[in-house]
């Protein structure tokens, strides 16, 4: 499979915050990530079910503070 085509920034950034945000892309088996004030600098990608067990190990944590 190829590499993510489709980007979404947050809906949490906004003008208050600079516009400053990750900007997120996926296939079925790939989760790309990137910086959405300089996407020239490059992606980061990752398999999708370690991402996804990433995203969910943060929510816990953030579950306990």
């Amino acid at each position: 499979m190829g590499a993510p085509r489709v980007w979404r920034k947050s809906s949490y950034s906004g003008p208050g915050d600079g516009n400053s945000c990750l900007e997120v892309a996926h296939t079925r088996t790939l989760v790309a990530i990137r910086d959405s004030k300089a996407r020239a600098h490059g992606t980061l990608a990752f398999p999708a079910d370690a991402f996804g067990a990433f995203v969910q190990a943060l929510k816990e944590t953030a579950g306990r503070l």
